[in-house]
């Protein structure tokens, strides 16, 4: 059984946030994975040169915004700095962290393209004076900002996974396709899960391990379950482990969490520690678990860490291994086309926010201004190997994965059924869309997919 997806006020949320992460997961009971049973139903409600500015009015239309961005970024595209700048002033005084969506969907560009700008002024500074260093200008805006804050970021995370579906989508469409693979009567799990954050995921995954052993009628105790959990702060995989062995004690569910440290801050060293880092157990049933992570491994024109990673999990045969990604092609080479890319993309999700929370929300202001916007300044603002937001579409994944030898494990009915019950009770808004293509589940807004979900053997 799963529940998961309580809906509280903003300072119940907050209050839920500081006291324990898995009360969003776990504090109610209106959602249910399935095996094979009905979805139980709740009753829950819920190019332009700067010439063309000219005539520029103080509240321009959307689309001329819009248009006005991608000129600013042709501009940096042509070297044109000093035109970049005048027309990053022009956008900056239209545009406001508290306005409507397009106006902050700019306000964050702005930001993002305002530090593209500095770095290039502070590269040719270096330049000019004819210093080597190894710190290069094009880290130091992170080192000034709260981009780089673990503690709001992992704030922002909940609060992410709490105004929006995106998350829960993932997660919950993930823990079908894990649930789906396990034999009933599985005695022992093992799930390695890749940046496990406050592993928010599991509880619901647990309450549907409890169910289906109650619903055998097998004389065999529950299940064990082991969950090594990836992450680069020990202090706090610590205490998601400690959060989720009590959760799993609640349940009389037998549990096991391993801590794995992800070296430097480097999600691509795992490939090289992983198998002396692991222990599977006989008779054990592994599944892998990838949200939002293997973009992480990509770089420009390179794919060779994300290969070996691949060859690397395939060697240690999981009976399942699930993604998400975002649904974008944010690893261009051209920074113009990265930026055309990003800008539909992040205006799809302010327009979902937009649609679906009051104009003063603080978890939504939160969420723009540090975890989207952090986002934007990496695909907009750095090159190179400190560029990580690398986000492909999922027919690029799909083309890797099978070169690597894994084939697609359709998902099922039930993930699409649960995946609606999620937006109707929590999300009521008819721009949210679902899209089963190609055996993977897609989740949009409007016209637009945005993430995508998969399972993979």
């Amino acid at each position: 059984m799963l529940g998961s997806l309580n809906n509280t006020t903003s300072s119940r949320h907050d209050q839920q946030q500081e006291e324990d992460p898995l009360a969003a997961a776990a504090s109610s009971s209106d959602l249910m994975l399935q095996h094979h049973q009905p979805l139980h139903q709740s009753h829950h409600q819920y190019s332009s040169s700067t010439s063309r500015v000219g005539g520029l009015m103080n509240s321009p239309p959307a689309i001329h915004m819009r248009q006005l961005l991608i000129s600013c970024a042709e501009l940096f595209s042509q070297s044109d700095f000093s035109a970049a700048h005048r027309l990053i002033s022009i956008l900056s005084a239209s545009s406001s962290p508290y306005g409507d969506s397009i106006e902050r969907l700019v306000h964050q560009f702005i930001r993002a393209l305002s530090l593209r700008l500095n770095l290039h002024h502070a590269n040719a500074t270096l330049l000019m004076m004819n210093i080597t260093t190894t710190t290069t200008a094009t880290t130091l805006p992170y080192n000034t900002t709260t981009y780089n804050d673990r503690n709001a970021l992992q704030s922002c995370y909940l609060s992410l996974n709490q105004i929006t579906p995106f998350i829960r989508f993932s997660h919950l469409t993930a823990n079908q396709a894990i649930l789906e693979s396990l034999q009933v009567g599985q005695q022992s799990i093992h799930i390695l899960d890749f940046d496990i954050m406050h592993g928010v995921q599991w509880p619901p995954l647990m309450q549907a391990l409890v169910e289906r052993f109650k619903n055998s009628n097998m004389l065999q105790p529950p299940p064990m379950l082991r969950i090594t959990g990836t992450g680069n702060d020990i202090e706090i995989l610590q205490r998601t482990g400690e959060r989720l062995l009590k959760f799993a004690q609640s349940l009389g569910l037998r549990f096991q969490f391993h801590p794995l440290l992800l070296m430097n801050d480097d999600p691509t060293s795992v490939a090289f520690y992983l198998p002396s880092a692991l222990t599977i157990l006989p008779d054990e049933t592994l599944a892998v678990n990838c949200m939002l992570f293997l973009h992480k491994l990509l770089k420009d024109h390179d794919t060779r860490d994300l290969r070996l990673f691949l060859h690397k999990i395939k060697a240690l045969n999981p009976r399942v291994v699930t993604m998400a990604e975002r649904e974008a092609s944010h690893n261009h080479p051209v920074f113009l086309q990265r930026f055309v890319e990003a800008v539909d993309h992040y205006g799809a999700i302010f327009d979902s926010l937009e649609a679906t929370l009051p104009p003063n929300s603080r978890e939504r202001l939160a969420v723009e201004q540090v975890w989207f916007g952090r986002e934007i300044v990496e695909i907009v603002a750095t090159e190179g190997e400190n560029r990580k937001e690398r986000h492909e579409r999922f027919d690029s994944w799909e083309m890797i994965l099978r070169s690597c030898g894994y084939s697609n494990v359709p998902l099922s009915g039930y993930a699409l059924s649960q995946a609606k019950l999620l937006l109707r009770l929590h999300y009521p808004s008819e721009g949210y869309q679902l899209q089963i293509l190609n055996n993977s589940l897609f989740l949009g807004w409007q016209n637009r997919a945005l993430f995508s979900v998969s399972s993979w053997h």
